[in-house]
C-alpha cells in the first residue's frame, strides 16, 4: 500500500470530527423528550420537506453505494446501471403507499413495520416474521458501510497488522455509537446534510474534471471493453442478460423502502404531504448515482487497475477499491480528503440509521410483545438505546473476524428476504382481505424458495427460472415474492373457510389511511 498521505488524512480527520461534534450537538437540536422511544427513534417525527430528503437520501445512498455500483461498472460494465432505472420505478411506490402508511402509523403511533402488521392483521406471529426478517436483512447491511470506511482508510495508506489495522474502524464504530446513543435519529438527519453536500460537490467535480484529464467522453468510452458497454445479446431459448437486468431492477425498486432503515428514514417525517413531495424531489439522487456509476468506467479509461502504487490496494479490497484509485490518480490531496470524507461519513449515516431501525424493531415487536408487555416510556427507550449498541457492536465483530464477502453475500440474501415482507406491508397498507396466517406461510414459502434459489447459484442474485423450454435468468428476490403471493392467494380463502367465526382483527379504520 502506498504511504501514508497527510494531507488528505488532515482533511478527513477534520471533517470527520466535525461530523463529530454535529452529531452529539444534534441532542438539542429541535428538542424532545429523548427517553420516549418516538423521540430517540423517530425525532419526533418532526422532519419536514428538506430535512427528510436529506435523511432518506443519506439513507438510502450509502458509503457501500458510492464504492459499490462503480466497482461493479469498472468490474462487470453496463449491467452495474442497473441501480438507476430501480431507483426511479422506487419513487412512484414511494408517492403512492407510503403517505397510507404514514397516516395510519401516526393516528396510532405505530414505530415500526411490526407495529403496523400487528395491529393490522392482529397476528403477533406474523408480526414477528416481519420483525426477525427486517433485523437479519438489516445486521449485514450495517456491516457493508463499515466496508466503505476501512477501503477509504487503507486509500490514505492507513495499514497495519492486528489492532493497528482494526484501529480506524473501532473508533468510527466508537463515534458511531457514542452520537447514536446520545442524541438518536437526530444525528444522522444533521450529519446528513454534511454528507449529501460533501457528495454532490465530489460527484459533480468528478464528473467535470476527470473527462477533461481524460480526454473527453469519447475516448473514455473507446477505452471500455465493447462486452462491458452493452449488455451481452441473449442466446437462442434465454431471455438472457435482458430479463436480469429487469428483474433486478423492478425486484430492487420493490425491496428498497421495506428496509427498516427505509422505513424509520419515512416515518420520521413531519406529514405525508412531506413524503409525497420527497417522492417527487429525491430522483435527484438517482441522476447522482448515474453519474456514480459512470466513475467505474472512468476508473477503466485511467488504467488505475494496473498502476504498480494501487496493486496493493485491488489485492486487499477487490474491484471496490476503483472509485479510491482514481480520486488518488486524478485530484490533489486536499481534495481527495474532501472525496474520502464524503464516503466515511456516507457511512456512518445510513449505519446510524439502520442500528436505531433495528433497535426499534426489537424493542417494539420482541421484547414489549413477549417479554416485558409494559414497560414505562424510559425504560422501552433505554433499552433501544442499548440494542442500538449492541446491534452495531455485532455489525462491527461481524466485519472483523468474519471475511467481507461473506457480508456481501448475507446482504445480497437480505434484499431476498426483506422483499417478502411486501405482501404483508404494501399490500396491508389497502387491504385486510389477506387471511394473517396465509400470509405468514407465503412469507416462509418465499424465504425458504429464495434462500434455495440462491444458494443453488452460488449465493448469486440471478436464478435460470426454466418454463416451457426457455431459461428466464432473473432476480431471485422478485421470482419468490410472486411464489409468496401465490401462496396467500391461495390460502386465504381456505384458511377463512376453515375458520369462518373467527373475525380479523384490525386496530386500524378505513379513515385512518387518509391525512
Amino acid at each position: 500500500m502506498q504511504d501514508v498521505n497527510w494531507v488528505a488524512l488532515s482533511v478527513f480527520v477534520f471533517l470527520f470530527a466535525f461530523i463529530t461534534w454535529l452529531g452529539f450537538a444534534a441532542a438539542n437540536w429541535r428538542p424532545g423528550d429523548l427517553d420516549q422511544l418516538h423521540e430517540w427513534g423517530l425525532g419526533g417525527r418532526r422532519f419536514g420537506t428538506i430535512i427528510t430528503w436529506f435523511l432518506v437520501g443519506g439513507d438510502l445512498y450509502t458509503a457501500y453505494t458510492f464504492i459499490a455500483v462503480p466497482a461493479l461498472a469498472f468490474g462487470a460494465g453496463a449491467i452495474a446501471f442497473f441501480a438507476v432505472p430501480y431507483t426511479i420505478i422506487v419513487y412512484p411506490i414511494l408517492f403512492l403507499v407510503f403517505p397510507r402508511l404514514w397516516n395510519v402509523c401516526h393516528k396510532h403511533g405505530y414505530i415500526t413495520a411490526g407495529d403496523f402488521v400487528r395491529g393490522r392483521f392482529g397476528n403477533r406471529w406474523l408480526a414477528l416474521a416481519i420483525t426477525i426478517t427486517g433485523l437479519v436483512a438489516t445486521m449485514p447491511y450495517i456491516a457493508l458501510q463499515l466496508v466503505g470506511i476501512q477501503v477509504v482508510v487503507g486509500a490514505l495508506g492507513i495499514s497495519g497488522t492486528g489492532l493497528m489495522a482494526d484501529l480506524p474502524l473501532v473508533i468510527a464504530f466508537v463515534v458511531l455509537a457514542a452520537f447514536t446513543y446520545s442524541s438518536g435519529l437526530r444525528a444522522p438527519a444533521s450529519i446528513a446534510i454534511v454528507k449529501d453536500i460533501l457528495i454532490y460537490v465530489t460527484a459533480f467535480t468528478a464528473i467535470i474534471v476527470i473527462p477533461i484529464q481524460l480526454g473527453g467522453f469519447a475516448k473514455i468510452f473507446s477505452a471500455v471493453p465493447e462486452q462491458k458497454l452493452l449488455l451481452a445479446e441473449p442466446g437462442a431459448g434465454s431471455t438472457g442478460a435482458y430479463s436480469a437486468y429487469a428483474t433486478l431492477a423492478l425486484g430492487s425498486a420493490l425491496a428498497l423502502f421495506l428496509y427498516p432503515h427505509s422505513m424509520t428514514a419515512i416515518l420520521s417525517a413531519s406529514s405525508s404531504r412531506a413524503i409525497r413531495r420527497n417522492a417527487a424531489m429525491l430522483p435527484g439522487y438517482s441522476f447522482m448515482l448515474g453519474l456514480l456509476a459512470l466513475f467505474g468506467f472512468f476508473a477503466i479509461a485511467a488504467g488505475v487497475g494496473s498502476l504498480p502504487e494501487y496493486a496493493d490496494g485491488f489485492k486487499q479490497f477487490g474491484n471496490n477499491f476503483a472509485v479510491p484509485a482514481l480520486f488518488l490518480h486524478s485530484f490533489p490531496s486536499w481534495f481527495v480528503g474532501i472525496a474520502f470524507a464524503a464516503i466515511g461519513i456516507g457511512a456512518l449515516v445510513p449505519a446510524a440509521i439502520m442500528s436505531i431501525a433495528a433497535a426499534n424493531l426489537y424493542t417494539r415487536n420482541i421484547h414489549r410483545e413477549f417479554i416485558n408487555s409494559n414497560p414505562s416510556d424510559r425504560q422501552e427507550a433505554q433499552l433501544a438505546k442499548w440494542a442500538s449498541l449492541v446491534v452495531k457492536f455485532g455489525a462491527l465483530v461481524f466485519i472483523l473476524f468474519v471475511p467481507t464477502q461473506y457480508a456481501i453475500q448475507l446482504q445480497l440474501l437480505g434484499g431476498i428476504w426483506i422483499i417478502q415482507t411486501l405482501p404483508a406491508v404494501l399490500l396491508g397498507a389497502y387491504t385486510r382481505w389477506f387471511n394473517s396466517w396465509a400470509l405468514l406461510l407465503g412469507w416462509a414459502a418465499g424465504i425458504v424458495a429464495g434462500t434455495a434459489m440462491t444458494i443453488a447459484v452460488n449465493l448469486t442474485p440471478t436464478y435460470p427460472l426454466m418454463i416451457g423450454g426457455h431459461t428466464f435468468p432473473g432476480y431471485a428476490a422478485l421470482y419468490t415474492v410472486i411464489l409468496n403471493l401465490v401462496v396467500a392467494v391461495v390460502l386465504t380463502p381456505v384458511l377463512n373457510a376453515l375458520a369462518p367465526l373467527r373475525a380479523p382483527i384490525d386496530e386500524t379504520a378505513p379513515s385512518d389511511y387518509y391525512a
